[in-house]
């Protein structure tokens, strides 16, 4: 007979509370450091937080993985009730916390880690596909090698309006960020094979540019799945958030769509106005 599967994730994979609670996902928090303070994402701390401090003391936070220490003790007191672990993990390109999640699960039986290769929603297609899994009585097992052979067909990408924030955090040179502001330029993120690149860049006002994205996004509906997309902002105003929902309405191809907003640890490195569209494909991502 099959453990009772408990399904669990790093805080970066931004799902909304209430599908948190739907399938009983369980959590462990990403740190941050914000000053001289350490906080943990989501939990006492919030995006908006971040970014009056930014926007008052022009620093940002620091984030940190859980060490394995804490890994242990997150895992322990599920495994002595009974439960087999099927835990998601930011990209191990991005983030030692993949790493240090294997290593913590190497001191028990039947806790298995998935490398999502991504972030942020494109973590979550894989967690909702393996809690739903679990609803049809799939094994742990069963679950990990499932959800590990989909993680090529999770298309995941983010425009940003801005470039502030990946320019201080050093992910953007200097020189990239001054013109692409002087020229108003708004690179889409891709992720692929694990790492961020930049796919494509857009120019204009934002919402004119996340409807070219949404275009260009959509432009083959045939090798998409319908099951179901993400909408994934970090702070965006309603306005451009029911915009962008209203254009991935209009295809009339997906049975759901979610809006999600971005946790801490992604809004920390993306910034303000940033947006996404996500869902799986029925063919790898080249």
């Amino acid at each position: 007979m099959s453990k009772k599967v408990l399904i669990s994730r790093d805080s970066t994979s931004d799902l909304p509370l209430d599908i948190l609670e739907k399938y009983d996902i369980k959590t462990i928090p990403l740190g941050i450091t914000l000053g001289d303070k350490n906080y943990r994402d989501g939990v006492d701390i919030d995006p908006d937080f971040i970014y009056n401090y930014h926007k008052e003391n022009g620093v940002l936070p620091k984030t940190s993985a859980a060490n394995i220490s804490e890994m242990v003790d997150f895992f322990a007191p599920f495994v002595e009730e009974g439960y087999a672990i099927v835990h998601f993990t930011l990209s191990s390109d991005m983030s030692s916390t993949f790493q240090n999640s294997l290593l913590a699960a190497e001191e028990f039986e039947d806790v298995y880690v998935v490398d999502t290769k991504n972030l942020s929603t494109g973590e979550a297609l894989l967690i909702m596909k393996a809690a739903e899994l679990r609803e049809e009585g799939k094994s742990a097992k069963e679950i990990y090698d499932t959800v590990s052979a989909l993680i090529p067909y999770v298309d995941a990408s983010f425009v940003i309006d801005n470039l502030e924030y990946l320019h201080k955090g050093g992910r953007c040179s200097a020189l990239a960020a001054l013109g692409a502001n002087l020229l108003k330029l708004k690179p889409c993120i891709q992720v692929k094979n694990g790492s961020m690149g930049v796919c494509k860049k857009y120019r204009g006002r934002y919402m004119q540019t996340l409807e070219e994205y949404a275009a260009d996004r959509f432009a083959d509906l045939s090798d998409i799945d319908p099951d179901r997309v993400f909408i994934t902002h970090a702070g965006c105003d309603d306005e451009i958030v029911n915009g962008v929902y209203k254009l991935v309405e209009k295809t009339d191809h997906f049975k759901e769509i979610i809006v999600s907003r971005a946790g801490c640890t992604i809004s920390s490195h993306c910034g303000k106005d940033t947006l996404g569209i996500l869902y799986f494909r029925k063919t790898p991502l080249e």
